[in-house]
């Protein structure tokens, strides 16, 4: 049962045949999943559950609160932001960090030096030790599962990206790790070369598309909205904040229970739609913190208390808003309803 007048229509069969995709993208490597930022914002305890009977056997969170959130699954799990002080206490048995930095792997040395996966940075600069201290010696000794880097242009086609594969394939071999990981979701688009041992999808999984060879991505999530009232505006009426609509007729409005504090910004102003039906139905007027106009002299029965789709494809909404597809997924706020289907 839900209780918010805003809900995310969430399509699990969509998630899994997504993942499927993906895994058979990438070759012979295993195919895991982030699933950070609470599974993208969708939730990270039902992607896990559905992923994990598709048989993905990989997630990867961004912080320990994360993992401990998703113990009781006990699946494995790799916490990419890697170990700090206050993490060692209340680690789960089925999690391990993703070393980034030489203190951290000192002090997982000190800890007794478990198992653990390794970032090494080969041009991103972002996370990761350097190559020079791997062949240093840096990481002799440790117990490795998955060494791995991260593409920093793998949506783009830039020389960066084979530079960035030669230098971690360089790496093969240098540690004790049993596996290397390279691609995330635009990377695995790049072709086998990049998959290595283990690929590591995440924007793909949730409907986002970032290049041709994702044409078979499905959309995951649809945000509803109810309609908090409908009303008649005359021609020459203003719709909202600063009068930036005009009705340049008298027109049927109704006024949706959403704005931007649940993640609808100001950018959707004169640019969204929402849907009934075949019907679209514009936004009009300035979005507001929780209300969003659409017109809706397309569907005459429409009222309040009924429910309007909003138009949310990311490639598409992207495009139209400006915003990332990881911003417009992530943004969506806690009053939606998650609702999976």
């Amino acid at each position: 049962m839900t209780h918010s007048p805003l809900r995310l229509r969430l399509d699990g069969d969509a998630l899994v045949a997504n993942w499927r995709l993906l895994r058979d993208m990438s070759g012979g490597a295993a195919c895991g999943a982030a699933i950070k930022a609470d599974g993208y914002g969708l939730g990270a305890r039902e992607v896990v559950q559905r992923l994990a009977e598709a048989g993905c056997r990989d997630f990867f969170v961004a912080m320990w609160s994360e993992a401990r959130a998703l113990a009781d699954l006990g699946v494995s799990v790799s916490v990419l932001h890697g170990v700090r002080d206050a993490d060692m206490e209340d680690r789960p048995a089925n999690a391990r960090p993703v070393l980034n930095t030489i203190e951290q792997v000192r002090r997982w040395r000190e800890a007794g030096g478990g198992l653990c996966d390794v970032m090494v940075d080969t041009g991103m600069n972002r996370l990761g030790i350097a190559p020079e201290d791997v062949a240093g010696g840096l990481l002799d000794g440790l117990r490795i599962d998955t060494l791995m880097s991260h593409l920093a242009c793998a949506d783009e086609d830039v020389p960066l990206n084979e530079r960035q594969r030669t230098a971690f394939a360089a790496l093969a071999g240098r540690t004790s790790a049993n596996r290397m990981s390279l691609a995330n979701s635009a990377g695995i688009a790049l072709g086998t070369d990049y998959a290595f041992d283990l690929t590591r999808p995440g924007i793909a999984l949730y409907g986002g598309r970032q290049r041709a060879a994702h044409a078979g991505i499905r959309q995951v999530v649809t945000p509803q909205v109810q309609i908090l009232q409908r009303r008649r505006v005359p021609a020459g009426g203003i719709v909202g904040y600063n009068a930036t609509f005009t009705a340049p007729a008298d027109m049927e409005v109704a006024v949706l229970n959403l704005g931007y504090a649940d993640g609808y910004l100001r950018c959707f102003s004169g640019k969204g739609r929402a849907r009934a039906g075949d019907a679209v139905l514009p936004v009009i007027g300035r979005v507001s913190m929780d209300l969003t106009a659409i017109a809706v002299d397309a569907v005459p029965g429409l009222a309040e208390g009924d429910w309007v789709s909003l138009d949310y494809a990311l490639p598409e909404t992207a495009a139209l808003s400006g915003l990332s597809q990881y911003e417009l997924i992530t943004g969506l706020g806690e009053r939606f309803d998650r609702v999976w289907g």
